[in-house]
């Protein structure tokens, strides 16, 4: 996978090293292929036969030309994507804001969830919603559905002036719509961010007009009628320096000034106003009686039409430990501090409309795990915002999982992690009342595509109660409700589909799967040798059965075999032995009985060549006289009978003897002393050689050397 991000870069083909002559098989690697090979694909027989010879091949041919430059480039690219990684574990900044929406419709208690579904989140669904005075909401009809070309992060909805608008955030893109009551929403227009976008918001005094944020610390005023306007930018952060680059944008009580917040704080900005003019709304620190580490998450504006008995002025500021209200009158001191105590960052907040004149404001908090807090904040423009009651914890779509049958721990598993899956959308709205008790409706948004939602029926004095009655806006799967303890037949009715299409969803198949062979072949080649029958059919009854094969479906047991021969000794280490002698203090003695041992074959071999020396002395010479007779017949002629040799006596060596080589043989032998020849001595001479009284055979004159 290191080579994937390199193979982006380049073209579909790019040329590595290699000579004209060569073909193109051998200097040109098909990118498209190799990523497709990366991937997951799997050729046909053995999976990773033909994908590691290409990667083999990519790898040897872009050796000398990649160097060690993309190595190093892969490195730096391989941390960054691992820092990405665990940062996204602690914290998924992605989701901040929610990505579901209430968009109301024409008439009291009918409305639109606004919501992101698919594997991966890239289809916007627009389901109708009508819910009833209990409370109870109903599916109307197929949801509408938008295709995107990235992922959605962030949905938010806004009515101003009569005029419903919907703002889509993904990672690099956002978009607006108008919607007009029932049916499609109208696009308007689609902006591209190219540093990635981190946050979108809906003006609640112009129709129209959005705040977008980016990465590199820039904020822009969006109208689509009007363009783009960059108000502010600043890559540092407020308070002090940190590495995160997420910036958020919201609207103020006035139509030009906006809040700019980051990790550290939160900045009030004029738009109509020089470059660099600004006022510290909050900052992360003493004044604000902040932990160590505290930073901030999320800044929303509840504005004019929600807080209808909250001062306008009111900003709510979220940390990973505390829930702040400040108002911009008194920038810097907030006006409410409370310890929230959630499990999980709370990334999603909803400020709603009070249900009666004399009841409090309530606030929904949500956090990334799913946990969800509801706060009743009353207050009125002489005193100062409070709590009315203490925060009452809602139960969470992983509590409903005692309610559901008892499953197969396959199916109990994937049960589980689905309904623990994080919360990545919250939104609420009341069901229109006849009576005193209000019923509000909670959605949530769960990162599997699931939506959950709760009816709570609200009472005049700060109390909840459950009703725990489930619905939701998809026709394929209706979500379950989050609220065990008082499920209805309804609910339970609801739940049972909505478990019933998840465990009919086939699990994803392996990225490979291992080559599969038939035996059916192997036993065919068992049955065709000799003697082979009643092993092929104990290995069928062996199968047909399911257990184990043993020794005996196998034949008869191999002879036992031989035991392995003893090692032999290895050569003799003369010096270990020495060594062990001297340290024993008797390394004259050792030395010794080793001189005594080597003086032995040295005589033997002395001896032993003294008399291979002297036989070969005494060889030569019996064949200097052999040659020196000169009645000894030729190679080509047959001896007489007269010098027929005895049956132990050898024959003569002079047969073999070349020619040129005779003459030095001959004066050699002149040389040695006259000796009688016992088989002369016995033969009869053919013709006597007369001689002269006291006169002696003619020899040859000796040559030097002989």
């Amino acid at each position: 996978m290191a080579f994937a991000p390199l193979g982006r870069l380049m073209l579909e083909n790019f040329k590595l090293e290699g000579s004209r002559s060569r073909s193109k098989k051998v200097t040109v690697v098909n990118v498209k292929n190799l990523l497709r090979d990366l991937s997951g694909h799997q050729p046909w027989g053995c999976p990773w036969a033909h994908l590691s010879h290409r990667q083999r091949r990519f790898s040897i041919l872009g050796g000398p030309v990649l160097s060690r430059a993309v190595s190093s480039l892969l490195g730096r690219l391989l941390r960054e994507e691992l820092a990405l990684r665990w940062e996204q574990l602690l914290l998924d900044e992605a989701f901040t804001g929610g990505a579901l929406a209430w968009l109301p419709g024409r008439t009291a208690g009918t409305g639109q969830l606004v919501y992101p579904t698919g594997g991966a989140l890239d289809q916007l669904q627009l389901q109708e919603v009508s819910l009833t005075s209990t409370g109870d909401p109903q599916v109307l009809g197929d949801p509408g559905c938008i295709q995107l070309r990235g992922p959605v992060r962030q949905v938010v909805t806004r009515t101003v002036q009569g005029e419903a608008l919907l703002a889509v955030r993904s990672d690099y893109h956002c978009a607006v719509w108008k919607a007009g009551g029932q049916g499609r929403p109208a696009p308007l227009q689609v902006l591209r961010v190219e540093k990635g976008a981190t946050g979108v918001s809906l003006s609640p005094h112009l129709p129209g007009e959005l705040a977008v944020c980016s990465r590199s610390g820039a904020v822009c005023l969006w109208t689509p009628h009007d363009g783009l306007q960059q108000i502010y930018k600043d890559s540092d952060t407020l308070v002090f320096r940190d590495l995160s680059p997420w910036r958020w944008a919201d609207f103020t009580a006035h139509p030009r000034v906006l809040t700019v917040g980051d990790r550290t704080g939160v900045k009030m900005i004029d738009t109509q106003a020089p470059p660099g003019c600004g006022l510290m709304l909050f900052r992360g620190g003493a004044e604000a009686s902040c932990q160590k580490g505290e930073r901030v998450l999320l800044v929303q504006y509840p504005g004019p039409a929600a807080a209808t008995r909250l001062p306008p002025t009111l900003h709510l500021i979220c940390t990973q430990f505390s829930l702040y209200l400040v108002d911009e009158r008194l920038p810097l001191v907030p006006v409410l501090k409370w310890d929230h105590g959630l499990a999980s960052p709370p990334l999603l907040a909803r400020l709603l409309p009070p249900p009666g004149p004399s009841c409090p404001q309530p606030l929904l908090l949500g956090g990334q795990g799913g946990q969800l807090q509801l706060l009743h904040i009353a207050g009125d423009g002489a005193s100062p915002p409070r709590l009315a009651a203490p925060p009452q914890s809602l139960p969470s779509s992983s509590d409903s999982l005692s309610a559901f049958p008892l499953l197969d721990p396959k199916s109990q598993q994937q049960l589980q992690e689905r309904l623990q899956a994080p919360t990545i959308g919250l939104s609420a709205t009341l069901a229109p009342h006849a009576s005193s008790a209000p019923v509000l409706c909670v959605f949530q948004l769960s990162a599997a595509g699931d939506v959950f939602h709760q009816r709570l029926c609200l009472q005049a004095a700060p109390s909840l109660s459950d009703a725990g009655a489930p619905g939701g806006p998809g026709p394929r799967r209706p979500p379950a409700s989050a609220a065990a303890p008082s499920w209805d037949s309804q609910a339970a009715a609801h739940c049972r589909r909505w478990l019933e299409a998840l465990l009919q969803v086939p699990p994803a198949p392996p990225l490979w799967t291992a080559p599969t062979f038939s035996h059916r072949q192997l036993l065919g080649r068992l049955e065709l040798q000799q003697g082979s029958g009643r092993t092929a059919e104990r290995l069928r009854t062996a199968m047909a059965e399911g257990r184990l094969l043993q020794r005996g479906d196998l034949g008869p047991p191999l002879p036992a075999a031989e035991p392995p021969p003893a090692p032999e000794p290895g050569p003799r280490d003369e010096l270990t032995e020495r060594l062990g002698e001297a340290w024993a203090g008797r390394g004259a003695a050792g030395w010794g009985r080793q001189q005594d041992q080597a003086s032995g074959p040295r005589k033997q071999a002395r001896r032993s060549k003294r008399r291979t020396q002297l036989s070969s002395t005494f060889s030569q010479t019996s064949c200097m006289d052999a040659l020196d007779d000169p009645g000894s017949p030729g190679p080509g002629q047959s001896p007489p009978g007269a010098r027929s040799q005895p049956p132990g006596t050898p024959p003569s060596r002079a047969s073999g003897v070349p020619s040129e080589r005779r003459q030095p043989l001959q004066d050699r032998a002149a040389g040695l002393p006259a000796q009688a020849s016992p088989e002369r001595a016995t033969a009869p001479a053919s013709k006597p050689t007369p001689s002269l009284p006291g006169s002696q055979p003619s020899r040859k004159k000796p040559r030097m050397g002989f």
